[in-house]
């Protein structure tokens, strides 16, 4: 009977307004998450039956149903915090964290270090990155981002480099060991570490010996040397530099390079000295230390060694790496944030959490580094807000009502259809 067949249509268009509204409130209530996508009802209607049958045409509709719940994946946008491990992904990608179902991925990029030293999300589920070498080069083994160590062995200086200028008008000058001040044309002062990490005072003395020829000796106090007499300097390295007639760096040559210092140092430490490429090096010795008609001058001086350094800052850079920085003024990565892309980013599994999981349907994941082939850059100190525009979920849910109350009209109608039918026999 067509009025009965009108009951279970209109129930089916409740249950499935209903089941709409349930995606608009989860829309709602979730309009606060961080990473949050929201998702959209997709109606269909039920199989009908045809007047004619097999010939088509002239169908009876039997309702509607709920066919799908859509996640809209787009871009939510971003505020800005004060969280150095407040992380957020402009574009396309998720992180990967380590959940108890297996590997999980999200949106939220609200993390700290917990008590052992791992990047984790707010449940504790450790993040995965790309690790970093001991020489801090981001290497392609993925693993579970941890601080580890919290401080720095110290390293010895091997070599300083240093650009200068040196007066071609200044008169040959004798040496004297015991008064290097006053027998040298020229001298400064460099900080170097020993092989223990201790700073060292070595102070380099330059001497005229004849045109276009240089003699340097790098020298230490005695109370630095080992078996040396305090206040009287020793000298570690020594050697020349030859320039050409137009005031260029020709060569460098090294008579004795042999670092000797105390106090628990290792012995015979080598420091090459470098002025710069000369030309017998390969270079054009317009970069390097030059001789020149104005007064001599250090322009700048740079060493490599480092005292052992104790960890004082982490910080993210917008290439999704981490940095540690020391109080010797050091600084390491130690990891970049992996970024997980799928094929199909809406048929992923969301298993609550702010997580979702691969699928069938979502592909496997492919694992990269921020702003590699398509995946999205990684920004610090930001964090991705919920899609959910509270306007658009508001007029929906107004079309939700109206269509609820528009079905249940019709079982209204139809009840009073039948009332007349159960009344003929009166």
């Amino acid at each position: 009977m067509g009025i009965l067949r009108s009951f279970n249509i209109g129930v089916s268009g409740l249950s499935a307004m209903g089941q709409g509204l349930s995606v608009i409130s989860d829309n709602i209530s979730n309009s606060s998450t961080y990473g949050f996508k929201s998702s959209r009802a997709e109606f269909q209607d039920v199989l009908a039956q045809s007047l004619k049958g097999i010939d088509g045409g002239d169908q009876l509709g039997a309702g509607v149903k709920l066919g799908h719940v859509k996640a809209i994946m787009t871009q939510g946008d971003v505020a800005r915090t004060e969280s150095i491990t407040d992380l957020a992904i402009n574009g396309n990608g998720f992180f990967r964290v380590e959940a108890p179902f297996g590997y999980g991925y999200t949106r939220d990029g609200s993390m700290n270090f917990d008590k052992e030293g791992f990047l984790v999300s707010g449940d504790g589920n450790k993040i995965q990155g790309f690790m970093a070498s001991e020489k801090g080069e981001i290497t392609n083994q993925v693993g579970a981002i941890k601080l580890g160590n919290t401080t720095i062995p110290a390293e010895a200086t091997t070599k300083i480099d240093l650009s200068m200028n040196l007066d071609s008008r200044v008169k040959i000058k004798q040496f004297n060991p015991n008064e290097p001040e006053d027998t040298s044309n020229f001298s400064h002062s460099v900080t170097v570490y020993d092989n223990v990490g201790t700073a060292r005072l070595v102070t380099v003395y330059y001497n005229k010996s004849a045109n276009n020829n240089w003699d340097y000796r790098v020298m230490a106090d005695g109370k630095d040397a080992n078996n040396a007499e305090p206040g009287k300097m020793v000298e570690m390295a020594a050697g020349k530099l030859v320039f050409n007639d137009k005031g260029v760096l020709q060569e460098e040559v090294v008579n004795s390079n042999s670092f000797n210092f105390n106090q628990g140092a290792g012995q015979n430490q080598q420091i090459k000295m470098s002025w710069g490429e000369s030309i017998s090096e390969g270079g054009t010795g317009l970069d390097a230390t030059t001789q020149y008609g104005s007064d001599s001058a250090i322009g700048r001086h740079t060493q490599d060694g480092a005292t052992a350094g104790t960890l004082g800052s982490l910080s993210f850079n917008d290439d999704g790496i981490l940095t540690a920085v020391y109080d010797n003024g050091e600084s390491r990565n130690i990891a970049s944030i992996a970024i997980a892309k799928f094929e199909n980013n809406e048929g992923l599994f969301k298993v609550g959490k702010n997580l979702f999981k691969e699928s069938r349907k979502s592909g496997q994941a492919a694992l990269g580094k921020p702003g590699e082939s398509g995946r999205g850059e990684v920004l610090s100190k930001s964090i991705e807000l919920s899609n959910v525009d509270i306007a658009t979920e508001f007029v929906e849910l107004m079309k939700a009502q109206r269509n609820f109350s528009a079905n249940a009209k019709t079982l209204q109608t139809s009840d009073e259809m039948l009332q007349e039918v159960l009344s003929i026999k009166r």
